[in-house]
């Protein structure tokens, strides 16, 4: 791989995967709208750990607090916010693992990585999450988050596994019709997304691990840097701007890319 090749799966991976406009949608693209070859599931795994990295970091305080709470929760005691928030978490990454095994083993997974289809996703989830924004209260932020609503969003974080929903984005949208405001809908799900990249990293890692060599692992590791940086500023300016900027931005760029992306595979 080119610098430039490994730098722009970094980069498009690191802002994506925490903006509600679907990594793996625009990862898939890259390769299907370039001609470039696809990046390898190495340096798949090198931009996940980056992101993770960069989720982790963003949000240590809660990190932290989870991961002490997970100790107790290892002893069947749930007596402390950190071991309920561990739960929680728990809780909410079960159904995309179950989905995203039932898919792998089938291998339907390859078979939704269409440029149509992610015209769709990208669209028709566009509009529920401009919805779902509209239209959800803001009555409860992440504090209140209970174990009824982490399952239920963790069913809507199942649906992410289709190319072009958005993980965040769909998460996000549950949140929203949940109840929760903006800016604790958006922290829910990328405490969410600790979990899940933890899943796909070691599921992808464990496929390359063994035959990884020199180069890959020079490649992996710009990528992972880069992608750590791409996405720790995406994730802080994300953020930030939820305390006064609605998810509607996102929504616009949604359905203007999906309504290109539906004429460039029909047309």
């Amino acid at each position: 791989m080119t610098l430039l090749h490994i730098l722009l799966v970094a980069i498009i991976q690191g802002v994506t995967e925490f903006l509600p406009i679907s990594s793996s949608g625009h990862l898939i693209l890259l390769p299907s709208l370039s001609g470039m070859e696809d990046q390898g599931q190495a340096i798949d795994v090198a931009v996940h750990v980056g992101t993770l990295f960069a989720v982790v970091t963003y949000f240590w305080t809660d990190v932290r607090e989870a991961a002490g709470g997970l100790g107790r929760l290892v002893k069947g005691k749930v007596d402390t916010s950190g071991a309920r928030l561990a739960l929680m978490l728990i809780v909410a990454t079960i159904p995309v693992i179950l989905l995203g095994l039932i898919l792998d083993v089938t291998g339907l997974d390859d078979a939704m990585r269409s440029v149509a289809l992610i015209g769709w996703t990208m669209l028709l989830f566009g509009i529920v999450l401009y919805w779902a924004d509209q239209k959800g209260d803001e009555r409860m932020d992440d504090p209140d988050w209970t174990m009824k609503d982490a399952w239920i969003m963790g069913l809507w974080q199942a649906l992410a596994l289709i190319p072009g929903t958005s993980r965040s984005g769909i998460t996000i949208t549950g949140g929203r019709l949940l109840g929760y405001t903006r800016h604790g809908a958006a922290k829910l799900s990328m405490l969410m997304s600790i979990p899940t990249i933890m899943a796909s990293g070691l599921l992808l890692g464990a496929e390359v691990a063994a035959r990884g060599d020199a180069g890959q692992i020079h490649d992996a590791a710009i990528a992972a840097v880069f992608a750590f940086l791409s996405a720790l500023l995406a994730l802080t300016l994300m953020m930030r701007l939820l305390r006064s900027v609605s998810f509607t931005p996102y929504v616009i760029y949604r359905i203007v890319l999906g309504l290109a992306l539906l004429g460039y595979a029909y047309l």
